[in-house]
C-alpha cells in the first residue's frame, strides 16, 4: 500500500471518468456551480472594495472603559459633576529664558489658551490655565479674605502687572498643579467632551492630534517649548504611526509570497493563495463601515492576522491539489479530492480561530469586544474564501508543470530507505527514546516557564504610554510633565458622597484628611488635593500664616467661608460630593495596586450610611479598573478558549487521545508565551490580551492538519511512524512553511515605531514558530504513548471502503 493518504484515492486523468454527482452535498453544490460562485464573489469583492474606502481610523475614549466594573459605575454615576477627570489633554508650555513671569511668555500662553479654547472637542467650562477666570487666588488681606483671577482683568504686561501675577500665582495653590515649582513652565489643562456638542459626532483623534501638532509648530521657538500628553495625543500618534504599520504589513505579504513561490515554483497557484487571503481582508474592510465599525489602533493588526490565517490554510489546499495533479489527476478532480480531505480539518481550525477571538467578548471593554467581532467576521470570511473559493479557482488554473514535477520528486522519497533527512529526524520522535526525551524536555520547559509566568504583571510595566517607544516625542513630553508637576497626568480620584449640603462638615473633612494622609505615605503618590487640604491652608492663612493653625477648622462658619472660595472641582453644587485627588508618579501596575488596596481598605473601615468613599475616577482610576477586569478575564478567557478547542478537536477526531496530542503542545506554548512576556517586561492589558487567546486559536491549526492525516494512516493500519511520515509529506511540509514564513514576517514588526505592535510581532512570531514545533515534535512524541494503529482486520475493511465513504466513486 502506498503510504500517502492522497494516493488511496484513484488517479482520474479525464473528467469523463469522474462522477460529478459524487461527494457530499456541499461539494456538489459548490463544484457543480463554479461559474455562478465566481461571478458572485467578483461582484461582492468590487462592492466591498468600494465600501472599504469609507472605513475610518479612529478610537473612542468611552470604548476603553470597563463599564461593568464598580469603579467605572461609580464614575459614570457622578460623571456630570466630575468635569475634567476623564479624557484630558495637558499642554505644558515651557520657557527656556528665565521664568514664566515674563510678558512675552504670558502672551504666548494666552494665545495658546484662546486658540485651544475654541476647539470644538473641548469641554470649555472645565478648561484651566493661568488665563482662565476660574483659576483664582485666595489670600488674607487687611480687609479679610480676598481673591480674584490669577491674571487680573487690568493686566497690561507692565512689570507691576507681572509682579502681581507672580503674587497671585503663589496664593492660588496651583504650584505643582498648573505651575511648575521651578516657575519655568505652566499647564493648559484641556478636558475633552465625550461627543462634540455642536454636531453630536465622536471626536476624530487623528484631526485633533494634527491640530495640536500644528499648535506646537506655530508657537514653539528657541524661547518656548511645548509638551503634550493625554489619551487623545496617544491615539493620535498611534493613528499617525499606522501609515508605517501598513509598510510592515506590505513587507510581511511580500515575504509570505516570496517563500510560498520558492516552495511551489508556481506563480499562478502562489498568486491565487495570496489573492484569496487578500479578498478576505478586502471583504472585512468593506463590511466594517457597513456594520458601523471603525478600525482603531488596537484592532489595526486584525487584517494582517486574517491574511496570515488565510495564507496558512490556503497553502494547505494548494499543496494538496499540487500533489494530486503531480500524480496525473485532472485539476478539477484534484480540487475536489483536496476539498474532501481537508475541508473538515480546515473548518475546525478556522472555527477554533473564531472561538479564540469570540471568547474576548466576555471582557466587558468595548474596544476588545469590537476587536473580537471584527476578527470573528474576518475568520468567518476565510471559511469561504480559502476553503471554497481557492479550490474552485485552482480547479480552473491547476499548477505549473514544474510544481507537479517537484511534487513527484518529493514523493519519490517516501520509502524508509530514501527519507529526507529533516523529515527522518522529525520521524524519530515517534520512537520511545526520542518521544521520552521530547516529553521530558517539555515538562522541564513548562515547569520553568510556569515559575517565570507567575511574575506576569497585569497592566502597564513602564511609565508613559507603553504603546509607544520610550524615546517617542509623546513619552519624552510625558516624562517632562511627570518630573515637573506633582499633579501628574496619572490621577486617581476617590469620590466621597454625603447628604445634601453636608460635604463641608468637620467630621467629613477629617475623614477625607485621614485618607489623604494614608495616600501620601505610598511611594507612588507624588501629591494629593482635597477640600480638607484647602481648609487647612485657609486656616493657617487666616491666622497670619502660622503653621500652628494648619488644621481643619472646627468652626462651621469658617469652613463655609472656605467653601465659598474653593475650586469647583473639589466639590459639587449641592455639596453632597467631594473629590480626593491622588497624583501618581506613573500608572504602572504596582503603583495602581497599592493605591486601590489603600482606598478600598479605608472605605471598608470608614463607610457609613451618610458618608461613603467610592473609587475611582481620573485616568489612573479608570486604568486600575481596567487592570482588575483584565486580570479576572485573563484566566477565564484562556479556560474558555481551551474548552472550546478541546470540544472542537473531540468532535473532529472522536478520540480523547488525539485531543490530548493536539492541546498539550498549545498549553506549553501559552505558558512559555507568558514567561516571554515577563522577560520582555510586557504586561497583560487591553493591547496584549487578545494575542494570548490568538496563540491558542491559531496554534491549533497546525496540530489539526498533522493529526488529520496521521489518524487517517493509523486507521488504515499503518504504524505511527508510517502515518506520521505520511502526514509530514502531505501537510507537515506546509506547516513548516507557514510557521517559519509567518514567524519571520511578523518578527519584522520588532522595528515598528509603535511599541505595542513591536511587542505583538515578537509574541506572534514566538507563537507561530513554537506551535509549529509543538505540532512537529511534541505531537508525535505524545502520539507514541497515546495513539495506536487500527487492527489489521479493521484497517482492511476501512481501506476497502474508505474512498466510497468519502463520497467518491469511479465510472468504468
Amino acid at each position: 500500500m502506498n503510504h500517502h493518504s492522497a494516493a488511496t484515492e484513484p488517479v482520474i486523468r479525464r473528467l469523463e471518468d469522474f462522477d460529478a454527482q459524487s461527494g457530499s452535498v456541499a461539494e456538489r453544490a459548490l463544484f457543480n456551480h463554479r461559474l455562478p460562485i465566481l461571478l458572485i464573489c467578483a461582484i461582492v469583492t468590487v462592492v466591498l472594495a468600494y465600501f472599504s474606502f469609507g472605513l475610518r481610523l479612529n478610537a473612542a475614549y468611552e470604548k476603553m472603559l470597563p463599564t461593568s466594573h464598580p469603579f467605572i459605575q461609580n464614575y459614570l454615576a457622578h460623571k456630570s459633576q466630575l468635569g475634567g477627570l476623564g479624557n484630558t489633554l495637558r499642554i505644558a508650555v515651557e520657557t527656556t529664558d528665565g521664568t514664566i513671569f515674563d510678558a512675552g511668555y504670558l502672551d504666548v500662553l494666552r494665545k495658546i489658551n484662546d486658540e485651544v479654547f475654541l476647539y470644538p472637542e473641548v469641554d470649555r467650562p472645565y478648561m484651566k490655565s493661568l488665563w482662565s477666570p476660574a483659576v483664582r487666588w485666595t489670600g488674607v488681606t487687611e480687609d479679610g479674605l480676598d481673591g480674584g483671577p490669577v491674571v487680573p482683568d487690568d493686566y497690561d504686561g507692565s512689570p507691576q502687572a507681572i509682579e502681581q501675577v507672580r503674587i497671585n500665582t503663589e496664593r492660588s495653590g496651583e504650584i505643582g498643579l498648573l505651575v511648575a515649582p521651578n516657575y519655568r513652565s505652566s499647564v493648559v489643562l484641556v478636558p475633552l467632551q465625550d461627543m462634540i456638542a455642536e454636531t453630536g459626532e465622536s471626536i476624530d483623534y487623528a484631526k485633533l492630534a494634527q491640530r495640536v501638532e500644528a499648535l506646537r509648530d506655530k508657537y514653539q521657538s528657541e524661547h518656548v517649548r511645548i509638551h503634550v500628553n493625554g489619551f487623545a495625543k496617544v491615539v493620535g500618534d498611534l493613528i499617525d504611526g499606522m501609515r508605517q504599520v501598513l509598510l510592515f504589513f506590505a513587507f510581511a505579504v511580500a515575504v509570505c509570497t516570496a517563500v510560498l513561490y520558492g516552495y511551489t515554483r508556481c506563480a499562478r497557484s502562489t498568486a491565487l493563495v495570496m489573492l484569496c487571503s487578500m479578498i478576505a481582508v478586502v471583504w472585512l474592510l468593506g463590511l466594517l463601515p457597513m456594520l458601523g465599525f471603525e478600525l482603531d489602533p488596537y484592532s489595526m493588526l486584525v487584517p494582517f492576522l486574517v491574511f496570515a490565517i488565510g495564507m496558512s490554510h490556503g497553502a494547505q489546499k494548494m499543496n494538496g491539489i499540487m500533489q494530486d495533479i503531480g500524480r496525473g489527476t485532472h485539476r478539477l478532480v484534484a480540487a475536489r479530492y483536496t476539498f474532501r480531505r481537508l475541508f473538515v480539518a480546515g473548518l475546525t481550525a478556522l472555527l477554533a480561530d473564531a472561538v479564540g477571538f469570540g471568547v474576548l467578548m466576555i471582557i466587558k471593554i468595548e474596544v476588545i469586544q469590537d476587536l473580537a467581532i471584527t476578527a470573528s467576521i474576518g475568520v468567518a470570511l476565510l471559511i469561504f474564501t480559502n476553503l471554497v473559493l481557492l479550490p474552485i479557482l485552482l480547479s480552473y488554473t491547476g499548477v505549473s508543470d514544474t510544481a507537479a514535477a517537484r511534487s513527484l520528486r518529493s514523493e519519490a522519497g517516501v520509502s524508509d530507505q530514501a527519507k529526507h533527512r529533516f523529515w527522518a529526524f522529525l520521524d524519530r520522535f515517534t520512537t520511545r527514546k526520542w518521544a521520552s526525551i521530547a516529553i521530558f524536555a517539555s515538562l522541564l520547559l513548562g515547569g520553568a516557564g510556569f515559575a517565570v509566568s507567575t511574575h506576569l504583571k497585569i497592566g502597564d510595566t513602564s511609565a508613559g504610554a507603553p504603546e509607544l517607544r520610550a524615546d517617542s516625542r509623546y513619552n519624552l513630553d510625558n516624562a517632562f510633565i511627570a518630573q515637573n508637576y506633582a499633579a501628574s497626568s496619572d490621577t486617581f480620584v476617590t469620590m466621597v458622597t454625603t447628604p445634601q449640603f453636608e460635604c463641608a462638615l468637620y467630621g467629613t473633612l477629617t475623614q477625607v484628611d485621614a485618607l489623604e494622609y494614608r495616600l501620601q505615605q505610598l511611594p507612588g503618590v507624588e501629591g494629593t488635593q482635597s477640600l480638607a487640604a484647602l481648609s487647612k491652608r485657609a486656616s493657617a492663612g487666616l491666622n497670619e500664616g502660622s503653621l500652628k493653625w494648619y488644621e481643619i477648622p472646627r468652626s462651621q462658619d469658617m469652613l463655609n467661608a472656605v467653601v465659598t472660595r474653593a475650586p469647583r472641582e473639589l466639590f459639587n453644587q449641592n455639596c453632597d460630593l467631594l473629590t480626593v485627588y491622588a497624583y501618581l508618579r506613573d500608572h504602572k501596575a504596582d503603583t495602581l495596586d497599592s493605591v486601590v488596596s489603600t482606598v478600598a481598605k479605608f472605605a471598608q473601615e470608614q463607610n457609613s450610611e451618610t458618608v461613603r468613599f467610592l473609587p475611582a475616577a481620573g485616568n489612573a482610576g479608570i486604568e486600575a479598573a481596567t487592570n482588575i477586569v483584565v486580570r479576572r478575564a485573563n484566566l477565564q478567557m484562556l479556560a474558555l478558549v481551551y474548552v472550546a478547542v478541546i470540544v472542537l478537536a473531540f468532535v473532529t477526531f472522536r478520540s480523547w487521545r488525539a485531543v490530548l496530542c493536539a492541546v498539550l503542545p498549545l498549553m506549553l506554548t501559552s505558558v512559555l508565551c507568558e514567561a516571554l512576556m515577563v522577560g520582555l517586561n510586557i504586561g497583560v492589558k487591553v493591547a496584549t490580551l487578545p494575542v494570548i487567546a490568538l496563540g491558542v486559536g491559531i496554534g491549533v491549526d497546525y496540530a489539526l492538519y498533522v493529526l488529520t492525516v496521521t489518524l487517517a494512516g493509523l486507521r488504515r493500519g499503518l504504524s505511527l511512524s508510517q502515518a506520521y511520515y505520511e502526514a509530514l509529506q502531505f501537510t507537515g511540509r506546509v506547516v513548516v512553511l507557514t510557521g517559519i514564513t509567518l514567524g519571520i514576517a511578523v518578527a519584522t514588526w520588532a522595528w515598528s515605531p509603535i511599541k505595542f505592535q513591536a511587542d505583538m510581532g515578537i509574541l506572534l512570531a514566538f507563537m507561530f514558530v513554537w506551535n509549529m514545533l509543538g505540532a512537529l515534535i511534541l505531537l508525535p512524541a505524545l502520539g507514541h504513548f497515546l495513539l495506536k494503529p487500527a487492527r489489521r482486520d479493521e484497517a482492511a475493511l476501512e481501506g476497502a471502503g474508505s474512498f466510497v465513504a468519502g463520497g467518491g466513486r469511479i465510472i468504468n
